[in-house]
């Protein structure tokens, strides 16, 4: 898994929003990147929207936020549109970008719950991995940007 003081990894992946996400277009502002293990799942659900609720503040921070999850395309679409959010979520069916981020769960083959924090010249700066506690990662990232915004 990624740690504190990592590059983020150069990957690309099809987005929610009909075009791809790309490392390169995240550097430049600082990223949030969280990862989740299936889309319509109870804690999926509440920690997608926690993130679509706590959006316009994180933004007028100057915060991308991007979801990425080992679902098919279609079903990401579904779920962006289904859960309102105003950022893409990443299907990432052939596993890269989860394994590029060292988080992919071995034997089941989906994404485990981990938020990163990269800052503008995409540094990982925070890592949070709380798989049953999914409410916690939005809470860690709003402090986390306070941190990175001082």
């Amino acid at each position: 898994m990624l740690k504190v003081g990592d590059r983020l990894p150069d990957f690309v992946g099809h987005g929610s929003e009909g075009c791809p996400i790309r490392t390169a277009m995240l550097v430049g502002k600082p990223v949030v990147i969280f990862f989740f293990p299936k889309a319509f799942t109870p804690n999926c659900v509440r920690e997608t929207k926690a993130f679509r609720d706590e959006f316009p503040e994180l933004a007028r921070s100057g915060v991308q936020i991007v979801g990425v999850s080992t679902d098919p395309i279609d079903e990401q679409c579904r779920f962006a549109e289904w859960a309102g959010v105003p950022f893409p979520l990443v299907a990432d069916t052939d596993c890269k970008v989860s394994k590029a981020f060292g988080v992919l769960w071995p034997v089941v083959g989906v994404a485990k719950r981990v938020t990163f924090v990269a800052d503008a010249k995409g540094i990982v700066r925070n890592v949070f991995h709380h798989e049953l506690r999914a409410l916690r990662h939005v809470d860690d990232v709003k402090r986390a940007v306070r941190e990175l915004a001082v």
